[in-house]
């Protein structure tokens, strides 16, 4: 909306400044922060009223857990507000991926609010229903595959690209909608199954999106992309602003979701954050890259998956408990030591994406 004010920049030179996607993703970051900051009581406060009890704890998860009962969930409502609120102030609200991004964030978000509101008011860990769930989830990500496949163009638009390989691409055609689908559902998910301790997911998500903030820049930009011969796709730049209110909105939520953990993120907002971080790296041909920068929710539901198969065929279990940090957590280390481990790696993993833009 603030880019706006650049018609006026004849009559007030200063208004030039909102004409750069670097001021203006600084201005997103703040303004999500301080969203965050100026509503958050507020709404913990509300979300206490009405949950009573708050987020029921798994009966078979770490016994240092039930000392959380009562801490109230859907704490993705404070996250979502400062994005929403910072990027309709901040992005070029022209931008076909901004509103494709936001549709995911805000589909993805409300599927998790419904989830979360199931297992408060029944106070269980059995939400919504899981083949449901998926269903809207796919058909949401399937819509959003769609347009940006259709905002790019042909056949680059369709093809996956590989890191480390500056020209090899593989055109999926009509079926690059169902594997970008499987993308965004995939991070979804992933971050959602990842956000099991105070902190764990919300630090990692931030550094994600700071790394496709780069991605998103560098690869809207015809000289950058030249330059580091990765593939330029216009547009996406803009993305780096909306990344900009993620980073923001992510800081301003730790400040209370610090241990002790004042509210949980819940579905709410670990569906959505995950689901806007996919359907990112699939408008800026990153897909790959998003496996590698996200690599530690990779494992989170992959330690579930494998979990689960095993124990199905053979009846035993490969962890102590899934998803993996809690095996950690039952091995003996403390909440902190496993968040702040897991930290390290996330930021580890996200040097080595990052890398693939020059190695080519």
């Amino acid at each position: 909306m603030l880019l706006l004010l650049v018609q006026f920049a004849d009559e007030f030179t200063a208004f030039n400044v909102f004409r750069y996607i670097t001021f203006r993703t600084g201005g997103a970051l703040i303004t999500a922060a301080f969203i965050v900051f100026l509503f958050g009581p507020t709404i913990i406060d509300s979300l206490r009223v009405r949950q009573g009890r708050g987020q029921p704890i798994r009966a078979d998860g770490p016994q240092t857990h039930f000392k959380k009962a009562g801490t109230p969930t859907m704490g993705g409502l404070m996250i979502l507000s400062g994005i929403l609120g910072s990027a309709l102030l901040w992005s070029n609200l022209s931008s076909v991926y901004v509103w494709t991004v936001l549709m995911v964030t805000v589909g993805f978000g409300a599927i998790g609010f419904y989830d979360d509101y199931l297992k408060v008011t029944k106070q269980s860990d059995d939400g919504f229903s899981g083949k449901s769930r998926l269903v809207m989830e796919f058909l949401i990500a399937g819509f959003a595959a769609w347009i940006i496949m259709r905002a790019g163009e042909a056949p680059f638009s369709s093809s996956l690209t590989f890191p480390f390989f500056k020209e090899l691409l593989l055109n999926l055609g009509i079926f690059f909608i169902p594997f970008a689908a499987f993308v965004i559902v995939g991070a979804g998910n992933a971050v959602n199954l990842t956000d099991g301790l105070d902190g764990l997911a919300t630090v990692p998500v931030m550094v994600a999106a700071a790394s496709f903030g780069v991605i998103a820049y560098l690869s809207g930009n015809a000289i950058f992309a030249d330059y580091l011969q990765i593939h330029f796709v216009p547009g996406t730049g803009e993305l780096a602003v909306l990344l900009g209110a993620v980073i923001g909105a992510g800081l301003g939520f730790l400040w209370f979701n610090a241990p002790p953990a004042a509210i949980f993120m819940g579905d709410t907002g670990s569906l959505a954050l995950g689901g806007l971080i996919g359907t990112i790296a699939v408008a800026t041909k990153h897909e790959i890259v998003l496996a590698i920068i996200g690599g530690l929710f990779v494992v989170e539901i992959f330690s579930v998956i494998i979990q689960v198969a095993v124990f199905k065929m053979t009846g035993q279990r490969v962890f102590l408990m899934a998803p993996i940090h809690h095996h950690f957590e039952k091995k003996g280390w403390t909440e902190s030591q496993v968040v702040i481990r897991f930290w390290i790696i996330a930021v580890m993993l996200a040097l080595v994406g990052l890398s693939t833009l020059k190695l080519r």
